[in-house]
């Protein structure tokens, strides 16, 4: 029996999706670093996120489809 093979589609939109999140948890540590003064202490709430955002992200963008 051969494996059933995912649709190309799908492998396409999960590396968009990854490269999407990765721009964004980028996107997210950048801003948060240039408004580190006026989020007072909450700044380290949004580095995680971003950290976050971008773990998943290079995770999605780098998964082997199989």
């Amino acid at each position: 029996m051969s494996k059933a093979e995912r649709p190309a589609g799908l492998v396409i939109t999960e590396k968009i999706v990854g490269l999407v999140l990765l721009v964004l948890g980028i996107l997210a540590i950048y801003y948060t670093y240039q408004a580190m003064g006026e989020l007072g202490s909450y700044w380290p709430i949004f580095i995680a996120l971003g950290s976050f955002f971008i773990l998943v992200g290079a995770a999605l963008a780098l998964a082997k489809a199989e």
